[in-house]
């Protein structure tokens, strides 16, 4: 459709007037120096804000409007901010602009969870002025960040701090989990598991038997330096970088108890005839030994084994008396990351074999039972919201004097009342949380290279 629009021009009778003429316009249909009609900016505009600059011209082509990446997103920039008041709660939270370089701080209204505004940086300058700015605000969620603290505190010096739940939860895990690490010789207690037959030892010359030549001396060597590595808090991968080897021979390593536990790498697999060795035998049985090689390579060929004579000749060589076996390693050790699960996973989430083997666990280690204990007791007042408890817990985690926890337990002391709040007041900063998953997802459509005034305007206006 083609819209044909006459409008008058009125010329300006004061001489002294700066503009000499004036076309009509048209409310709700046009605009001064618009290059379309307002109906069709609208819809340029929510174009734009949903998809950004390449795939909204797509889009765009495809409904019939000729729009170029760049015009929408200039669009975007010349939008005016949407208007808000001052919120009574206040959440704010960082995110990257650009990982481990820039980063800024995005500010939500705490019950509402709609963007207000986004600050170039996460110093506590521009917080602070930014509250000085808005007077009113009663509560502020934050992390525990020491540039929020101070930037709320001389902002909004009457407003109550709220240290954030999810980050303390987070904290406490991290914490669980270094405390886990410095007792890992307590995981190599294998889980418990069905009693089974004793199968036949093996003869003393196997995999895991190596001896006591060079082979042996090189096993013992290599089974201490990555035992060694282990103990330093390195994992499976670091230690591979580190001595250029692969990823399973350190596992294999790792996973033995013991230096002659651990396989030299070669005839670990068995051989193509293990499947065939009850017909061998009763071949062979039925002959009483008389068979030639060249009989049963034949047999086995019609049977579909594709193996070569020479396979069969040293399979015959090497004894016919029992088919080998590829050795069974050791039970793996269980990881750190897997004991911190258990000890930080509500207990109803554990299955039964879970709960079995963090019980063998804290049976032989009464540091990872307190630990447990702790880890409990602190997940009772977040869900409960019992704050008032706090003190006490952070004494009895002091005294415990464990690795991870009891450094955890007094860096609360620096921002108690803000932690006692977190566990004792409704609000918390889920809501910023959602706001900085919006952010990023807005920042992978416009492919990580968009400014901080376009990447305001989208996190507004979106």
């Amino acid at each position: 459709m083609r819209i044909v629009l006459e409008v008058r021009r009125f010329v300006c009778v004061n001489a002294k007037c700066g503009q000499k003429t004036f076309a009509e316009q048209i409310p709700g249909f046009t605009s001064a120096y618009a290059r379309c009609t307002d109906r069709l900016g609208t819809l340029l505009n929510v174009i734009a804000l949903a998809l950004a600059g390449r795939a909204g011209a797509r889009m765009a082509a495809a409904l019939g409007i000729t729009a170029g990446r760049m015009g929408l997103l200039e669009r975007v920039r010349a939008m005016p901010d949407p208007p808000y008041g001052t919120p009574r709660v206040l959440g704010v939270d960082d995110f990257a602009i650009k990982r481990g370089h820039s980063y800024a701080t995005v500010l939500i209204d705490g019950e509402t969870h709609r963007v207000i505004d986004v600050l170039p940086t996460r110093e506590a300058g521009p917080l602070t002025a930014w509250l000085f700015a808005h007077p009113g605000v009663e509560v502020v969620c934050r992390d525990r960040a020491g540039a929020y603290a101070e930037g709320a505190a001389a902002g909004a010096p009457h407003a109550r701090q709220v240290a954030d739940r999810f980050h303390l939860w987070q904290n406490i895990g991290q914490a669980v989990e270094k405390c886990v690490a410095a007792h890992r010789s307590c995981l190599t207690v294998p889980p418990p598991a069905t009693v089974v037959a004793e199968s036949p030892q093996p003869s003393p010359r196997t995999a895991t038997s190596p001896g006591d030549g060079r082979l042996a001396a090189r096993l013992q060597a290599h089974h201490a330096l990555v035992h060694g590595l282990l103990e330093q808090g390195m994992g499976i991968r670091a230690i591979a970088r580190h001595l250029g080897w692969g990823r399973h021979t350190v596992q294999r390593y790792a996973r033995a108890q013991h230096w002659r536990q651990v396989s030299p790498g070669r005839n670990r697999r068995g051989s193509s005839l293990d499947v065939h060795h009850a017909y061998l035998t009763r071949r062979i049985t039925e002959t009483r030994g008389r068979i030639s090689l060249v009989t049963l390579h034949r047999e086995l060929a019609e049977r579909g084994w594709p193996g070569a004579y020479t396979t069969l000749r040293d399979w015959a060589r090497h004894g016919l008396h029992q088919p080998r076996r590829t050795p069974q390693p050791p039970p793996a050790p269980m990881s750190t990351r897997k004991v911190t699960g258990w000890l930080t996973r509500r207990p109803t989430s554990l299955t039964e074999d879970e709960h079995q083997q963090l019980k063998a666990v804290l049976d032989v280690c009464p540091e990872l039972a307190t630990a447990h204990q702790l880890v409990r007791d602190f997940g009772d007042m977040l869900t409960q919201q019992t704050g008032v408890f706090l003190p006490a817990w952070i004494d009895e985690a002091a005294a415990a004097d464990l690795p991870g926890l009891t450094g955890f337990a007094r860096g609360l002391t620096n921002d108690l009342d803000a932690v006692i709040a977190g566990l004792t007041l409704r609000w918390s900063s889920g809501g910023t949380e959602g706001a900085v998953n919006r952010i990023k997802k807005i920042k992978r459509q416009l492919y990580g290279r968009a400014e901080f005034d376009l990447l305001r305007k989208m996190s507004l206006l979106s």
